[in-house]
């Protein structure tokens, strides 16, 4: 009895230690993702609260860099390549470290988002844009500190940041227009070479309307002549029409774009192909 008393006091005791206690964080991790005219935006960060305390010039010191945030640095993520205070930022993920001051902040978008805070070895070919912003003073505090991305128009927003009284904002620009006008002419140009391409192909190989394959394969070669692999498409379709001597010409036009392009896969393909037809 005693050795069974024994026993379990162990098992419980193992339970207990190699259990997982859940608890709220401090700082609780936020995440928004929004679209911006046409470009998907998300920020990461976390989230301190005031809890009584003095924020910036105490906890938050003036003129000394910042995480923006608690835990891992904050980061936001660009869809697109976008224009911050007349600077390009490519399209990718940025730490946003700022250095708080009365009137003003700096604000810093940092190619090195992997810093648990800020980086022990700051490095200025990593800053991607850095802006100075106004601070804006607020009627009632906000206990946790808060990321938003508001002012939203077609062509950009703002990136804001607030805590106790202060208000921040970091406007950034969205190519909307140019990728509104490239959508326009695609699709009023009707489908490219490669959409009749890949469309003949399926038909092809799925023993489909093989009319509508011909007749697809020959709008994609019309529009690129440089496309030996197309070609050899309208070789094999032409082929399994019946169309011998079709197929030989599509299938020579193949082999001497691929000959000159140097594919040599191509160019055994194609001279299989003439061998088969009689060609060569």
């Amino acid at each position: 009895m005693k050795k069974l008393t024994l026993l379990l006091c162990v098992v419980i005791a193992s339970v207990s230690l190699n259990g997982q206690i859940s608890t709220p964080a401090p700082s609780p991790s936020g995440k928004i993702m929004q679209t911006v005219g046409l470009t998907d935006v998300s920020v990461e960060y976390s989230r301190p609260s005031m809890r009584g305390r003095t924020i910036f010039g105490d906890l938050v010191p003036y003129d000394k860099l910042w995480r923006t945030g608690a835990n891992k640095n904050s980061m936001i993520t660009f869809g697109d390549d976008v224009t911050i205070a007349g600077q390009e930022v490519k399209a990718g993920s940025y730490a946003i470290f700022t250095k708080p001051g009365l009137t003003s902040w700096e604000v810093v978008f940092y190619s090195d988002t992997n810093n648990w805070g800020t980086p022990q070895n700051w490095d200025d070919s990593k800053v991607a844009a850095k802006t100075t912003v106004e601070v804006y003073n607020m009627p009632s505090n906000v206990e946790s500190f808060t990321m938003s991305i508001d002012e939203l128009h077609n062509n950009g927003a703002t990136l804001g940041m607030m805590w106790e009284k202060t208000y921040v904002g970091v406007a950034f620009e969205v190519p909307t227009a140019a990728k509104a006008v490239k959508s326009i002419e695609t699709v009023m140009n009707g489908p490219s070479a490669n959409d009749y391409f890949a469309a003949a192909s399926y038909y092809h190989e799925e023993g489909k309307d093989l009319a509508k394959a011909k007749e697809w394969i020959d709008k994609a070669v019309s529009m690129n002549d440089k496309a030996f692999w197309m070609m050899r498409r309208q070789s094999l379709i032409y082929a399994k029409m019946g169309d011998t001597k079709g197929a030989i010409e599509a299938a020579k036009k193949s082999l001497a774009v691929a000959e000159a392009a140097g594919n040599a896969d191509y160019v055994k393909m194609n001279k299989d192909s003439l061998k088969e037809w009689g060609a060569l």
